[in-house]
């Protein structure tokens, strides 16, 4: 196997641009803002997923804060880090297991070969398809989880937010798609002043009606961006959240745009994840339709403006991605260039994408992907024979799409745990999970069960900092969330 590190890929010069934000040193600098590490990844590489060099701005901040100490603020290190210092680096040197590293618990982890296989897996079916990725970094608002997927040919970096897009830039990131309608004054001038600052740096975001087109016209006009910017003409459905409901709708909202002197239309974009039907077969049949309105819009707005070269068609949510690809890939009038958002690919989950995604829903060509996120909870009592209280619950843990499930223990003394089959989480306080189990199961006080979560979106918003563990529990790095 090959083995790969993220300062091996990276050998271009440092920039010379002034590090905006970021501290250049650690000392003092809380990880809540801005302490955010390396991670290496050792994997193969799938053959159909092209390597890429990280942008060095990105490289050299990541570099920098690799050795920052957590802090012990941080869920899981507070005892660690008052020891002394505790970093990325020093973790990733001792290779100490999770039992020994002196944790407390509970403590959310990532599985090191379940991670690098779900991002080489999904560029690889991007690589086949012909398709752009830009993969939704609000999963994780991880800048080391993003810059391994720009190493394996991420076109750019979804956000949903102005602050979340903030967060990212802070780090470096050349082209972040903000896929929401930006309003916010003071968001749309901090925008304008970053264009204006870097020629190299790309933004989009999305318009969906003439006020919204409007602000950002007016804003944009107070503070000169140099250059106009790319907007995404959103489509959106029956019941559904932004977009707009009519193509007639859109097309106005386009026009509108193209005669200002501070936007330029780039395409259209749609979010598919909220449409629903009576079974999952009208689920995807409505999927389908929609995926097929924003193709045809798309035509329509390149005829319409021929001179345009950039015309961005852009969906996929992380449950119907194939739909997604396959609709908005079949041949149409005008080129489009197709990127999908997909988010909670990169970690999954043992729920509701493990059931509703592609490779879930049993589709041949999906990419094969694997749970990646466990969250380890300390038996704290045995109060009853069929029941044990574990220390983890609704402020550590999502339940949005379902209870966590038990995987596995380690017990405290070591060596092999009881089977967990037939074991289940019933219920989630705020600090306590209650755990249904066989009466005459081998697990104390002490003893450390892992739990598969579903939804990872609301587990991860939970947490600053996660441990990457190998496969024998050993922990190899840390990364770091932006929440």
């Amino acid at each position: 196997m090959q083995r790969i590190s993220f300062p091996a890929l990276v050998t271009s010069p440092v920039s010379d641009r002034p590090r905006r934000g970021i501290a250049g040193d650690c000392g003092g600098t809380s990880p809540v803002t801005f302490c955010y590490i390396w991670m290496k990844a050792r994997r193969a590489r799938s053959e159909a997923a092209v390597r890429h060099r990280l942008p060095p701005e990105v490289a050299e901040r990541l570099r920098t804060l690799r050795e920052c100490p957590v802090e012990p603020t941080e869920k899981g290190f507070g005892s660690l880090a008052t020891a002394g210092g505790v970093s990325a680096a020093s973790l990733a040197a001792a290779r100490p297991s999770i039992r020994a590293a002196g944790f407390t618990y509970p403590l959310l982890t990532l599985r090191e070969t379940a991670l690098t296989n779900n991002i080489a897996a999904m560029a690889a079916y991007c690589a086949r398809a012909g398709v752009a990725l830009a993969p939704h970094g609000k999963t994780a608002m991880s800048p080391e989880l993003a810059a391994l997927q720009l190493t394996h040919g991420a076109w750019g970096i979804t956000v949903a937010t102005i602050g979340q897009l903030q967060a990212y830039r802070a780090f470096g990131f050349p082209r972040l798609l903000l896929a929401n309608e930006l309003v916010d004054e003071a968001g749309i001038a901090w925008l304008a002043a970053e264009l204006a600052a870097d020629p190299g740096f790309e933004a989009y975001c999305y318009i969906d009606s003439l006020d919204g087109v409007a602000i950002l016209d007016r804003v944009l006009g107070q503070h000169p961006a140099a250059r106009r910017l790319k907007v995404l003409v959103e489509i959106g459905h029956a019941d559904g959240r932004t977009g707009c409901r009519s193509d007639a709708g859109a097309l106005a909202v386009a026009e509108a745009a193209s005669t200002t002197g501070t936007l330029i239309v780039a395409g259209v974009a749609g979010y598919e994840g909220s449409i629903r039907g009576d079974s999952q077969t009208q689920t995807l049949t409505r999927v389908a339709a929609f995926c097929r309105r924003l193709r045809a819009l798309a035509g329509t707005l390149a005829e319409a403006d021929p001179g345009t070269a950039e015309r961005i068609v852009t969906a996929g949510g992380s449950a119907y991605f194939d739909v997604v690809t396959r609709e908005l890939t079949a041949p149409g009038a005008a080129a489009v260039q197709v990127i999908l958002r997909s988010g909670a690919y990169l970690t999954y989950d043992h729920g509701f994408y493990g059931t509703i995604s592609p490779a879930g829903r049993g589709e041949a060509d999906a990419p094969v992907l694997r749970p990646a996120l466990e969250l380890w909870a300390q038996v704290l009592s045995r109060p009853e024979p069929g029941l044990a209280l574990l220390g983890a619950g609704r402020r550590d843990v999502g339940f949005d799409q379902g209870l966590p499930v038990p995987l596995r223990v380690l017990p405290r003394g070591g060596g092999n745990g009881p089977a967990t089959a037939g074991w289940k989480l019933t219920e989630l306080n705020d600090q306590h999970a209650y755990l249904r189990l066989d009466p005459e199961a081998a697990l104390a006080p002490g003893d450390l069960v892992g739990l598969g979560i579903s939804h990872p979106c609301t587990t991860l918003d939970k947490w600053r900092t996660l441990v990457l563990l190998n496969d024998d529990d050993l922990v190899v790095d840390m990364v770091h969330a932006f929440f």
